[in-house]
């Protein structure tokens, strides 16, 4: 049973009728006295909030209503309703237990979507699998490991993998974050549809909305044919948005957008498109904490991350190592075609001591290059050793990060920072010990988000 609590006659008909005739079965409610006596004696599954009431529109007696249902009744996921105006009392709300809020006028697809999600979300609970029982329902065959956290994670994702739910991921660099978005899509009734990744982090400010939602030849200077963006790309499939904590202030608004009403306009046209697609973003920044900060939106975090993963660090998983490398083994073996190849058993002890800071990604190379360089078809200590200390590079005082504990582009806003810091913002001065033009240094400033407050050279 379905609760819609509203004060106005048009929307609780509207949405009865939406309801009614998707199979739910519904009740209504004008106000909050009236909607605490329908909870008290019958069963509600979830409940359709709106915060407003009689004459008085700052959402007083909504939030009060709120907190008292999720006092008496945590259970029961809760819907708001509410319209552009009052999307920070909408932030509010679910800092206070409520699950979603969807603006109005409503797109009925993407409400019947929420409402379907946290339903399924309720039926769903965790039963604790082994590794083989979670193969057995669900194919996650790329994904190596048996560690407690790992079967949790691969719980989670074979329980809303199905939902809809926009999920974020979050983890170091390296731990295999797209690879639990392709797992999501994979187990969902989408795997069939597209999977498309985007690297937030790489689109500059100026290309986001031509990136994200397409052009119309003609619609800026170098338009010169139409371009089909990624939302367009990611119909009815999935949308993989990674280091989506590089988002500058402006395209966040943009992609708010689409996420909150799933529609979005091509450059260049004046033409609405809706979109049918299941969002799945991952980071390896805090975004509480750049919430905190002001420099990512309260709105767009709680619109993200209806379900969280955290990934664990490599170092906080080592008995998986030895799955790792035996994983990694067996796919250079044909790559190199050296079918003998092998490591022994106390090699594989001293990998599980390294702190790998580059996780997955840095132990994946160092497998690799250490079968490369050795002929040997058994690999011991000495090997993996003499190819971990040769991975820093060397020359004068600076030494460069080993091979696989950094992105090049980690690496290049690293150094960007650094010289901006160093020379106290003076443009000219950073773009000078880069070696690049000072334009060239707005380039990636502005491609990184970098904040800077320019000092005159």
């Amino acid at each position: 049973m379905i609760l819609i609590i509203d004060d106005d006659i048009a929307v609780r008909t509207s949405l009865v009728l939406l309801f009614e005739s998707n199979g739910y079965g519904v009740c209504v409610a004008s106000g909050p006295a009236e909607a605490l006596k329908i909870v008290n004696r019958q069963t509600v599954e979830l409940i359709i909030l709106d915060l407003n009431y009689s004459a008085d529109t700052s959402g007083k007696e909504g939030m009060a209503l709120l907190f008292k249902l999720k006092q008496q009744y945590a259970a029961i996921p809760v819907i708001l309703i509410t319209g552009w105006g009052s999307i920070e009392l909408a932030v509010q709300g679910m800092k206070a237990g409520a699950n979603d809020f969807i603006n109005k006028p409503w797109n009925n697809e993407h409400l019947l979507q929420s409402v379907k999600t946290l339903l399924d979300l309720q039926d769903k609970k965790a039963e604790h699998r082994t590794r083989r029982e979670l193969d057995k329902t669900y194919n996650f065959k790329h994904i190596v490991g048996q560690d407690a956290q790992i079967l949790n994670i691969l719980e989670t994702i074979g329980r809303v993998a199905d939902t809809g739910a926009s999920i974020l991921i979050m983890g170091e660099s390296g731990t295999g974050k797209e690879l639990i978005a392709e797992a999501i899509h994979q187990n969902s009734a989408r795997r069939n549809k597209p999977f498309v990744k985007v690297n937030l982090g790489g689109i500059s400010t100026s290309l986001f909305e031509s990136e994200m939602f397409g052009h119309m030849r003609g619609a800026f200077t170098d338009a010169r044919f139409d371009r089909v963006g990624r939302f367009e790309m990611a119909n009815k499939g999935t949308i993989f948005l990674d280091e989506i904590g590089d988002l500058d202030a402006s395209s966040q608004v943009k992609l708010l957008r689409v996420l909150q009403d799933r529609t979005y306009e091509v450059l260049g046209s004046s033409r609405t498109k809706a979109v049918d697609i299941r969002v799945v973003c991952a980071t390896n920044k805090n975004l509480d904490e750049m919430v905190n900060r002001g420099t990512f939106r309260e709105d767009l975090l709680y619109r993200i991350n209806l379900i969280t993963i955290n990934l664990p660090p490599l170092r906080k998983r080592p008995a998986d190592i030895p799955l790792l490398v035996s994983f990694f083994v067996d796919n250079l073996k044909e790559i190199y075609n050296r079918p003998l190849l092998s490591v022994n058993r106390n090699a594989i002890k001293w990998l599980q001591q390294l702190p790998l800071p580059g996780n997955i990604r840095q132990l994946k190379n160092l497998v690799e290059r250490t079968i490369l360089i050795s002929k040997k078809d058994e690999l011991n200590i000495e090997d993996f050793q003499t190819q971990l200390e040769s991975s820093p590079v060397k020359r004068g005082d600076t030494q460069l990060p080993g091979v696989g504990t950094l992105t090049l582009e980690e690496v290049e806003v690293a150094m960007i920072k650094r010289a901006m810091e160093y020379h106290k913002n003076k443009i000219s001065r950073a773009a000078a010990s880069l070696g690049i033009t000072r334009s060239a240094l707005y380039r990636r400033l502005d491609k990184y988000q970098i904040p800077y407050d320019e000092t005159e050279d």
